[in-house]
C-alpha cells in the first residue's frame, strides 16, 4: 500500500469519509467535539475571510480530539461556501434546502475546503483550496423534483447538492479541483501524506 499511515479524521462528513475510503487510505473517523455554528459566528464577527474560517474550523476540529489521540496523526477538515459576500449555512430541513437551491440558481459560488494535520499536539501541515461552481438556472419545479430524488441526505451538504451523486444534473460549470467540491483538498493531502510516511 502506498500510504501506510493510519490517521484520525476529525469530521462527521459522509462525503469526506467516502472520498478518502475510495482512495484506499487507512483511517478512523471521530466526530469533533465543538459547536461549529457558534465558532463560525465568532469568526464572522472578527471579520475572518471565508478561506480563514474554513481553515480555523479545520484546526479546531482536529484540536478537539488530539488529546485523546496522542502520537497519532489527526486531520481536521471543513468546508464553507461563499456567495454574494455571505456564507451559506447548512439547511436543517427540506424547506430550507429548497430555499438554498433557489438562492444559488444561475449564480456562481466559491467553495473553500481546508484540512489541518496535527501530530504530537502540534500542527504540521494545512491546506486550503478554492473552487468556483456555477449552478445552472433551475426552476422551482426542477428543485422540487431534485429534492424528491435526493431526499434528506442532501441536508448533509452545505450547498444542498453532492457532486458525486445527482449534483452534475444542476451544475453548469466548475473552475478548480473536483475533489475540493466534495469537501477535502485531496491532492495536497496525498502529497503531504507521502512525505509524512517517508519521514516516519
Amino acid at each position: 500500500m502506498l500510504f501506510r499511515t493510519k490517521f484520525v479524521l476529525a469530521s462527521s462528513s459522509q462525503s469526506r469519509y467516502d472520498l478518502l475510503k475510495r482512495n484506499k487510505l487507512r483511517f478512523i473517523r471521530m466526530k469533533p467535539i465543538c459547536n461549529e455554528n457558534f465558532i463560525k459566528q465568532k469568526l464572522l464577527i472578527k471579520k475572518y475571510s471565508p478561506k480563514l474560517i474554513s481553515l480555523e474550523l479545520a484546526r479546531i476540529k482536529a484540536k478537539s480530539i488530539i488529546l485523546k489521540k496522542i502520537n497519532k496523526l489527526v486531520v481536521g477538515s471543513d468546508t464553507v461556501i461563499s456567495i454574494n459576500g455571505y456564507l451559506l449555512d447548512k439547511a436543517s430541513n427540506i424547506k430550507e434546502a429548497r430555499k438554498t437551491l433557489l438562492t444559488i440558481s444561475n449564480k456562481e459560488h466559491s467553495i473553500y475546503s481546508s484540512a489541518a494535520a496535527y501530530y504530537d499536539k502540534k500542527e504540521i501541515w494545512n491546506s486550503t483550496q478554492k473552487t468556483i461552481v456555477k449552478i445552472r438556472k433551475i426552476s422551482q419545479k426542477e428543485v422540487n423534483l431534485y429534492l424528491k430524488k435526493t431526499g434528506k441526505k442532501i441536508l448533509n451538504s452545505v450547498g444542498c447538492y453532492r457532486l458525486e451523486r445527482e449534483g452534475p444534473n444542476i451544475i453548469e460549470n466548475i473552475e478548480g479541483d473536483f475533489f475540493n467540491v466534495m469537501g477535502f483538498p485531496l491532492f495536497p493531502f496525498l502529497i503531504f501524506l507521502k512525505k509524512f510516511n517517508i519521514k516516519k
